[in-house]
């Protein structure tokens, strides 16, 4: 596996809602965990600029967490985020498309430790965007 993830969905929602659900604290706390692990709503902080930080704690099923850091490099509503997470160098882009009756979400993971270049790691991706699905189109 390389030092980078890659993950899209295609969305049924207008690209200002997925916008806001990822950067608003409540809609962050409901999907960022995934299937794996849960957000705290009280435990999510935004300052949604150049510069400023999103911070969540991740809990598992064992109730063993971890506190994660994230500083925003590229803010430019509403099509794209850039965080970079200074403890590991984990570079996240998260873009967003407009596409015919919904909107198209690209999140590009790159310089992942040796660690996170795991099947888990991707699938833990995957699980974080099954949530945000759920999240912006309701339950199917």
């Amino acid at each position: 596996m390389t030092d980078q993830l890659i993950a899209t969905r295609r969305l049924d929602a207008d690209i200002a809602l997925v916008w806001r659900v990822f950067t608003t604290p409540e809609h962050l706390a409901a999907f960022w965990g995934g299937d794996h692990a849960t957000v705290p709503a009280d435990s999510v902080t935004v300052d949604l600029r150049v510069g400023g930080h999103f911070e969540l704690e991740t809990r598992g099923p064992d109730g063993t967490g971890g506190r994660l850091v994230f500083r925003y490099e590229i803010v430019d509503e509403p099509r794209r985020l850039v965080l970079a997470e200074p403890r590991t160098g984990i570079r996240t882009e998260i873009r967003l498309d407009p596409v015919p009756g919904g909107t198209r979400v690209t999140v590009h993971q790159r310089r992942l430790p040796p660690e996170l270049r795991t099947e888990q790691a991707r699938t833990g991706l995957d699980g974080i965007l099954d949530q945000l699905q759920r999240l912006v189109e309701g339950p199917r």
